[in-house]
């Protein structure tokens, strides 16, 4: 499931938002709980929450780390990209905006009913495409983004008296 050169990658320091980092249980950061969570699953889950963490932070450097719903990693930026589950069974990686985004590579495997979110669920043994995993995040990010620009320029034309 990993690849050596994801493996050796070097990856940023983790990021965290004031309020987020408020949310930890004795003062611990979202990354630390994430850091925790990992360890404390010690099986394949780990791993490939692990995984999808390192792809997730070399994908977007500028990624928050937050720790949310009573202990459910979530990443943001300019909204939440996604949030990463473990299951007795499966880690499910949820993009908040997943319907929104284009999935060329049919990663989706969960939650395709719904109007807003999509679900990929990882199995035990199941090989991660890192290059489509990599370009979803990258897609979450630009729709993310785009969304924030397109609210503020609306705000920005609805200021009273700029009516002519």
């Amino acid at each position: 499931m990993t690849n050596t050169a994801t493996e050796t990658l070097s990856v940023a320091p983790n990021r965290t938002s004031k309020k987020s980092a408020k949310e930890g249980k004795g003062g611990a950061s979202p990354s630390q709980l994430i850091d925790a969570r990992i360890t404390e699953l010690s099986d394949w889950r780990g791993e490939t929450l692990a995984y999808v963490r390192r792809l997730i932070k070399q994908a977007d450097p500028e990624a928050i780390e937050e720790w949310k719903w009573r202990g459910v990693p979530v990443w943001s930026h300019a909204g939440i990209l996604c949030t990463g589950e473990t299951y007795k069974n499966v880690v499910k990686v949820t993009f908040a905006k997943g319907a929104g985004l284009d999935d060329p590579s049919g990663l989706f495997n969960s939650s395709l009913d719904g109007n807003t979110r999509r679900a990929i669920d990882f199995h035990e043994g199941d090989k991660i495409d890192e290059n489509a995993l990599t370009a979803l995040i990258r897609a979450a990010v630009a729709l993310n983004t785009s969304a924030r620009a397109a609210v503020c320029l609306v705000r920005s034309q609805k200021r009273p008296g700029m009516d002519q």
